[in-house]
């Protein structure tokens, strides 16, 4: 039984805690805001009319292509291709090849410092090993450019952090919505977050300190999991109508 991403697979650890993944979007939803493409957000609507509806069903498809069978998860990354050529076809333009390398880019350094900061820090052949399955996936969805491997897409990817971000009335409105959906204090807890996980570029663009010890409270999270108390501080920090997807992240089986 063949699936697109190895049972034993770094990805696959990564993707199924539901800590690490909501890191992942947390530090996306800081960065995308910024991208000189996000007025595709707003051609649909849909993700600054309700931010975390969008993000749980992002995770869902992303979640399908990890842990599906090779054919399933194919047919998954053809279906979001799709959504995209409809959405292109509405508007009468080309979503830019280069705005679809910066979200496939996000997903690949997300992936990396949300586990290096909850966990461990990688081995060069573990992050060669996430920059793979997910330039797998740009190919799949017909991507040009992509670079060859690893050490050239970290190259790439500071490329496209210099040339592709701007802070505009997009990024301003987005981040109203991101406040407005989760409430003050969870929006405080979201910034304060995104500011140790952002290039330092981002950070610049987006915030002027951080003064919260942010680390401090993901060093005592780290603790509440261990003496399994970790479920008490989500019962906290989640919007309660969004509690039972959420906590279905961590649940994915090999499909």
């Amino acid at each position: 039984m063949n699936h697109f991403v190895d049972e034993k697979s770094i990805v696959r650890e990564i993707w199924k805690n539901t800590d690490t993944v909501l890191l992942i979007f947390a530090g996306s939803a800081a960065e995308f805001a910024l991208n000189k493409a996000v007025d595709w957000l707003y051609f649909t609507g849909k993700i600054p009319a309700n931010p975390l509806e969008r993000l749980i069903s992002t995770v869902e498809f992303a979640q399908k292509i990890v842990f599906s069978e090779e054919e399933f998860a194919l047919a998954t990354i053809d279906k979001i291709t799709q959504i995209h050529q409809g959405v292109e076809k509405s508007r009468g333009q080309t979503i830019p090849d280069w705005a679809y390398r910066d979200v496939l880019y996000m997903l690949i350094d997300y992936s990396i410092l949300s586990f290096e900061l909850l966990e461990r820090r990688l081995e060069i052949n573990e992050k060669e090993e996430i920059f793979d399955v997910f330039s797998r996936l740009g190919i799949r969805m017909g991507l040009k450019n992509l670079p060859i491997n690893y050490n050239n897409w970290i190259i790439d990817r500071t490329i496209h952090l210099e040339n592709n971000l701007q802070k505009g009335t997009f990024t301003i409105h987005l981040f109203e919505q991101y406040q407005k959906h989760l409430g003050n204090s969870r929006y405080f807890i979201l910034l304060e977050i995104q500011k140790i996980l952002v290039p330092k570029i981002v950070f610049k663009m987006l915030f002027e300190t951080s003064y919260f010890p942010t680390k401090t409270l993901l060093m005592l999270y780290k603790i509440s999991k261990i003496v399994k108390l970790d479920h008490l501080v989500k019962l906290i920090l989640l919007p309660k109508k969004h509690k039972e997807s959420i906590n279905n992240i961590g649940k994915y089986d090999t499909l």
